[in-house]
């Protein structure tokens, strides 16, 4: 536990209704109370108090509430103090100003959730998960960050831990204490639980990549011919002008993205160039742009317009879709119809669904269909890890699989237990038990100040 007092301001900068300055450390209540109208000392844990912050020369800063938790019933399990005074972020600062001449020095980046963290409040991975909870962009993401901060991973991690602890004593018991009473533990049972661990952190790792799509939101290409309704579509979901909309071929000439949710699915939705022939140099970049975002991305709308027959340009899109990720759109159903759904089944197996921005028709079929994609998804097993933690647990797998290898080969039970204790060795540094400062240096370097 470090003895110094923090201090930084843990609310958003701008004008508010509140603004939050928060000190945590030894010190904490005893600055406080020098800057309050009112005795803070013997303010009873967990109590508010109603007063005025004051400057150095004993004039009124604010009217603020000042909440007061003491050691170890706190977010740091140190005293904390928070002073909640008006949003206004010239005030804030002076408030914050006066802790720091009074002997507070600045929080670093994360530090609260850092302290809590070497305090023994929180593991890592229960850390990791507060940005998550602060930057969870639906309800979602939010429902799975919440349950990492009240400990479902660090279980599960536990739990594999628990698991692999309880195999390697045995075996090494065996090993030094062979001529003792101890039953022996066969290969196959070994063997049998080494892959149900294996199994386990399979599926976490698996689940990653689905966990990114509520985090950051399902990769959604839109992408057609010139003039087909792209970015009609685009600032229709958005509900605003996002994207620039003319009857002029080739007015997006690059990617627009916009974030959205449909029914608390999120989507990343990138509004593409309209893929045609372009003797345009700008133009055809970013053409080239669609095709390569239309690779790549998670989900694809393809667009068609209705109101048109099909032409050469059109049929260039369907080489970029295929059932399994596409959703195709027939647009301008309001005007009268020269393509149709049965017009397409001729070179794709993807259904069509016919809407219209301009009448709001078609989107309760079309929500439904994102829908169907994204319930195809399994959210149950994930955890909030960066490329630092998935490494480990890839790590950790390997060490398991090579336990499998040592069995086949028919090696002794000592070369067994040395991938085993690698693998414990690996899973205390993903919860905090076995990890270098350096490391819970960059982790919480990532966090906000002030929180």
């Amino acid at each position: 536990m470090k003895e110094d007092t923090i201090s930084a301001i843990s609310t958003a900068i701008g004008s508010a209704g509140i603004g939050i300055v928060r000190m945590s450390g030894d010190k904490a209540i005893e600055i406080a109370d020098k800057i309050f109208s009112r005795d803070l000392k013997k303010l009873p844990d967990k109590n508010f108090a109603v007063g005025q912050i004051l400057d150095d020369d004993g004039g009124i800063l604010d009217e603020a509430v000042v909440l007061v938790m003491r050691a170890p019933k706190s977010y740091t399990r140190e005293d904390v103090v928070e002073i909640q005074s008006h949003g206004n972020s010239a005030i804030l600062r002076k408030i914050l100003r006066r802790t720091f001449e009074l002997g507070a020095r600045p929080a670093e980046r994360g530090e609260f959730t850092k302290r809590a963290f070497l305090n023994g409040r929180l593991d890592l991975s229960q850390a990791q998960a507060v940005m998550d909870v602060i930057q969870a962009k639906t309800s979602a993401a939010l429902t799975l960050a919440q349950e990492q901060l009240a400990g479902k991973t660090s279980k599960n991690f536990q739990d594999i831990r628990r698991e692999l602890l309880e195999l390697l004593a045995h075996i090494e018991a065996q090993i030094d204490f062979s001529e003792e009473d101890i039953a022996d533990i066969e290969i196959e049972s070994i063997s049998r639980k080494v892959d149900e661990q294996i199994i386990k952190i399979k599926k976490i790792l698996s689940a990653q990549s689905r966990y990114k799509i509520l985090r950051d939101g399902l990769e959604t290409a839109i992408i057609g011919k010139p003039n087909v309704g792209k970015s009609s579509l685009l600032n229709f979901l958005a509900e605003t002008d996002r994207a620039i909309v003319t009857d002029i071929p080739g007015t997006t000439r690059d990617s627009i993205e916009e974030f959205i949710t449909i029914n608390d699915i999120p989507l990343k939705i990138i509004d593409t160039a309209g893929i045609r022939n372009s003797d345009n140099l700008v133009e055809k970049i970013g053409i080239d742009k669609s095709r390569e975002i239309a690779r790549q991305a998670t989900l694809i709308l393809a667009l068609f317009d209705s109101s048109q027959p099909l032409t050469d340009e059109d049929k260039e899109i369907f080489s970029l879709i295929n059932p399994s990720n596409s959703i195709i759109l027939l647009t301008k159903s309001d005007l009268p119809t020269m393509t149709t759904a049965e017009d397409l089944k001729e070179f794709t197996d993807c259904a069509a669904i016919s809407i219209s921005t301009k009448k709001n028709t078609g989107f309760e079929e079309f929500n439904k269909a994102i829908a169907d994609k994204f319930n195809e998804i399994d959210f149950e097993e994930y955890f909030s890890g960066g490329e630092r933690e998935l490494d480990i647990l890839r790590r950790v797998e390997g060490h398991l699989e090579d336990v499998q290898k040592t069995i086949a080969a028919g090696m002794e039970t000592d070369f067994i237990s040395i991938d085993l204790r690698a693998s414990l060795e690996l899973l205390s540094e993903l919860t905090g038990e076995e990890v270098t400062e350096d490391v819970i240096d960059e982790i919480f370097s990532k966090f906000c100040i002030g929180k």
